[in-house]
């Protein structure tokens, strides 16, 4: 199954809240990002962006209180995640589940079969997954090697890229994909990510390295503290993170790390 690529896809989040045992721990969190754009989320460690993502694809540890998760104005914030992926949605783990006896191309072939309803021979899926890797200049090895186990920080974060660029997704969460990785990883994690940014898929990268911005020009830059969007402009500001911190650029009183530097 292909998804319809166009312009004016849009996957928005709002006004979201999150609960953790009673707990409120992301209030009223309101973005969006379109398909063929790169949008980034930003904060300090513990500023609720990992919760915020986890929440709305349907971990079982948060609550989500309050809002809605709109892929074209559709509302599928209440779908499991099996459903919010089979409506064109991905989430790329900060921490992926090891998975052993279970190599990518077996998984990955599974998912196809899934999504699609077709069963194409598991040799020819195969060769279509070489080529994959060899055009996004990623070792093909990999498609042998068991779910994230037994991988460096790296080869994990390549195995998500290959999962990505295999599935197609309408919009891409990837949370930390720039985290653990070795410079020619790095490269290679954001050459797939212009790739299929090209192809139509929006990206939302979640991320406290601005440095990234030698690798993406993004659309659009959101900045998260004390579980609130606090600040939301272009590639500007990640510029002045990656210049002043992110205490100065938060300016918020919400956020721990900053209070206690005062």
């Amino acid at each position: 199954m292909e998804y319809a690529m166009c312009s004016m896809a849009t996957l928005a989040i709002e006004q979201v809240s999150v609960a953790v045992e009673d707990r409120t721990v992301v209030e009223d969190v309101s973005f969006a990002f379109h398909a063929e754009e790169v949008a980034i989320l930003m904060g300090p460690n513990g500023s609720g962006k990992s919760t915020l993502v986890n929440a709305i694809m349907g971990h079982p540890h948060y609550t989500v209180t309050n809002g809605a998760l709109r892929i074209d104005g559709e509302d599928v914030l209440s779908l499991s995640p099996h459903e919010k992926a089979g409506k064109g949605l991905f989430l790329s783990l900060q921490h992926t589940p090891k998975v052993g006896g279970v190599t990518l191309t077996t998984f990955l072939h599974k998912v196809h079969t899934a999504r699609t309803g077709v069963d194409i021979d598991v040799l020819e899926y195969y060769l279509s997954l070489r080529e994959l890797a060899k055009k996004l200049n990623i070792d093909d090895a990999l498609l042998d090697r068991p779910l994230s186990q037994g991988l460096s920080g790296g080869q994990k974060k390549l195995s998500e890229v290959l999962q990505f660029a295999a599935l197609k997704p309408r919009f891409a969460i990837l949370d930390e994909i720039d985290s653990g990785v070795d410079v020619d990883a790095m490269k290679a994690v954001f050459r797939a990510v212009e790739t299929l940014r090209r192809e139509g898929t929006g990206f939302l990268l979640i991320s406290h390295h601005p440095s990234l911005l030698r690798h993406l020009a993004p659309s659009a830059v959101h900045l998260m503290a004390g579980g609130r969007l606090v600040r939301s402009a272009g590639k500007e500001l990640a510029e002045e993170v990656y210049r002043e911190g992110f205490c100065k650029a938060i300016e918020c009183p919400l956020e721990p790390s900053c209070r206690s530097k005062e």
